[in-house]
């Protein structure tokens, strides 16, 4: 008799298999999860930039993967104030803050591999602090923190004798313009350290520091001294030094009365010799001031046009090369050794060697410009800080604040909104003076001596909250051009 065959129904068949099918998905799911963990990683120690630089902020995936399609973030002080956000294979600044608008860039030659960096254009004051780098895939995201030190070298110490105390002189010395803090010290002529009588740092109005160190020095001390000051960022010294004559010392003998005398005299001229250099710039002021009204002489109106082959990708001429603005985006215009990049500017095509020149241009009611000469040499690549030590003579209007590009800055006080600016290059004079043709004052003048050819430099500039300006506007020269001229 033969046996019975057994039978198998297809619900058994699929209710014993389905185990396996879970435990299958489960470690698909588990090996996808494991294969996309990463970490984000930085330099591990603070950058440092100085102002008016650049500054590269490094981050990198671990392990290597590319980043292409995922979120990345750059931001500051919480997850909204988004300094730079890349996402969906492109650059996004909807929500960029004001502060950051067209001076970012993400660097992407190496995202495939999960490293990528963030360049900050033109730094500011504003940027020292931390920044968060964070990096989103579809199933997990981590962050790393940098530093950014912004430092910035000040004047040369001045050193001064202002007084007696305790049976010796009272020697001062000072300094301004540093960030962040300076370390300052007394030294003798051995280089051994002196003790500070007292120290004093105050941050002025721009953000900077004002450094001031005294000693007492007695006339059985070292009268040999300098006084030091150094950037701890950029490991950056400063030095004077001083002799204090044995005259400026009390002595207890008959000649002590002639020596009152003496310090007396000697004293003001001490103090003088520190506040030299100003009281000079306020005498310019005065003799600039006392000649509103009058003519300066002889002086050639020019007709100033821009240099097309010299204006950042970023600039829009118009067809008579009399106006320039900031535009919507970057040109793709050749990359000549002519063009400023990435310095957002523009020359005047003429070029001047010798005589007096004036042209005015219109600035209206933009917030932000920069206007000026420099030299024809200057190097057109690259940062670079806009002083007379650099080729630069130039003023303009920032964050609400006039400024005459000094080193370090200098603040101008206006009190008539100029919305035309005149310009006066006086070559052999060694002069570039600025006036505000709205209320026919004058804003500031730079002294020094020229050489080789000076050309016309306009920055336009965007307005505050990053959004596009009006365009500055070179103004027609009369038909009759030339003469005196009366400011």
């Amino acid at each position: 008799m033969m046996g019975k065959v057994p039978s198998f129904s297809p619900g058994s068949t699929v209710s014993s298999a389905l185990p396996g099918y879970v435990a299958l998905f489960l470690a698909l799911q588990v090996h996808r999860l494991a294969s996309e963990q990463f970490t984000v990683r930085g330099p591990g120690h603070p950058i440092t930039a100085s102002l008016g630089g650049e500054a590269v902020l490094p981050c990198h995936l671990s392990p290597r993967m590319s980043a292409e399609n995922m979120e990345l973030r750059w931001f500051r002080f919480k997850f909204s104030a988004v300094v730079h956000r890349y996402k969906d294979g492109q650059d996004q600044y909807g929500q960029q803050m004001p502060g950051y608008q067209r001076r970012t860039e993400l660097l992407k030659d190496n995202i495939t591999s999960g490293s990528v960096s963030l360049r900050i254009r033109n730094v500011q004051l504003s940027d020292h602090g931390q920044y968060t780098c964070f990096f989103q895939s579809n199933v997990s995201y981590e962050e790393a923190l940098l530093e950014l030190q912004v430092a910035v070298s000040g004047s040369d110490p001045h050193i001064s004798v202002d007084g007696h105390q305790d049976g010796g002189i009272w020697v001062v010395c000072r300094s301004a313009g540093w960030h962040p803090e300076p370390e300052a010290q007394w030294r003798d002529h051995h280089g051994q350290l002196l003790s500070s009588a007292s120290e004093k740092i105050s941050k002025e109005a721009n953000g900077l520091f004002h450094w001031q160190i005294s000693i007492v020095i007695t006339e059985h001390s070292n009268q040999d001294l300098s006084c030091s000051v150094r950037n701890p960022l950029l490991n950056q010294e400063k030095i004077s030094t001083v002799s204090i004559a044995e005259l400026f010392f009390p002595r207890v003998n008959p000649w002590m009365v002639a020596l009152w005398v003496i310090l007396a005299v000697l004293l003001p001229l001490a103090g003088y010799c520190f506040w030299r250099q100003h009281r000079a710039k306020e005498k310019l002021r005065s003799e600039l001031e006392s000649k509103k009204g009058q003519c300066l002489g002889p002086v050639t109106l020019t007709d100033v046009t821009l240099d097309p082959d010299t204006a950042n990708p970023w600039l829009v001429l118009s067809e008579d090369r009399k106006c320039v603005r900031y535009g919507d985006k970057r040109q793709d215009l050749p990359d000549n050794p002519e063009r400023f990049d990435p310095c957002i500017c523009v020359l005047g095509a003429e070029g001047f060697t010798g005589g007096k020149r004036y042209w005015e241009v219109e600035v209206g009611d933009k917030t932000r410009w920069y206007l000026g000469v420099c030299r024809e040499s200057v190097s057109r690549k690259g940062q670079v800080t806009l002083t007379p030590g650099n080729g630069y003579w130039a003023m303009g209007l920032c964050d609400g604040g006039y400024e005459a590009l000094t080193s370090p800055w200098t603040p101008l006080p206006v009190s008539v909104r100029p919305s035309r600016v005149g310009i006066f290059l006086d070559y052999e004079a060694g002069e570039v003076s600025f006036y505000n043709v709205t209320d026919r004052s004058h804003l500031f003048t730079f002294t020094d001596i020229f050489s080789g050819t000076l050309r016309p430099y306009f920055r336009p500039g965007h307005n505050a909250g990053g959004t596009n300006a009006a365009p500055l506007i070179i103004c027609p020269v009369p038909a009759q051009a030339g003469g005196n001229l009366c400011p």
